[in-house]
């Protein structure tokens, strides 16, 4: 008697450990991307009003997407947007229906690897997350004679997605297939080329 009471014991404490171990939830691997040539036009400008409609980006998808509601980041010319906060009261700009928000870091894609503890912000009313103008937020304009667009060296952006995820960018170039030596007179614009980190599971800050 005492024999098969050890054994049903000895049973139970073995499948509880096997439970314990199946508990684990298996992470997805973090991605490693380059967008290349997305382009992002504008109407107006040089003095006229600007318009036209921006052109919205999915993290999860890793595509450029016509949707309303799943995006997280949008481009028209040089401005940014992100889809969370208000909208800022720009012409034609999409409506904001998610919990996007963007935090700015100084260091390289590699540097940058986690989105703890950082300060996110979203767009707001006349104010977007990433600053609009040359040297506040991912670009400079150069002005006479090159007037070229270039990103910020040094500067990393990591979004927090609609979906909960977190993703980090470096901005490579404003011009079509991202010339080395870019010349604002004779390359298309505006076409943007970034490399991304994007971690596909929910709530994991780690980005590297």
């Amino acid at each position: 008697m005492t024999k098969n009471i050890l054994a049903v014991a000895f049973l139970t404490l073995t499948f509880a450990s096997c439970s314990n171990d199946d508990d684990s939830t298996p992470t997805d691997p973090v991605q490693t991307e380059t967008v290349s040539n997305l382009y992002a036009p504008q109407t107006g400008g040089q003095g006229q009003p600007v318009g036209g409609e921006f052109t919205k980006f999915d993290f999860e998808t890793g595509a450029v997407t016509t949707s309303d509601t799943d995006w997280d980041v949008a481009f028209r010319g040089t401005t940014i947007a992100v889809n969370g906060g208000a909208v800022t009261g720009t012409e034609d700009e999409p409506e904001r229906n998610g919990n996007a928000a963007v935090a700015e870091v100084t260091g390289t894609l590699a540097s940058v690897t986690t989105a703890e503890d950082l300060t996110f912000n979203q767009d707001a009313d006349a104010t977007f997350a990433i600053a609009t103008g040359s040297d506040n937020g991912w670009y400079n304009y150069a002005g006479d004679p090159t007037h070229l667009i270039t990103p910020i060296p040094g500067k990393v952006f990591v979004f927090r997605t609609t979906a909960g995820n977190y993703a980090k960018v470096e901005f490579i170039s404003y011009y079509e297939d991202a010339p080395a030596e870019p010349d604002a007179f004779a390359d298309g614009t505006p076409y943007y080329t970034f490399n991304y980190v994007y971690n596909p599971n929910e709530g994991d800050t780690s980005l590297d």
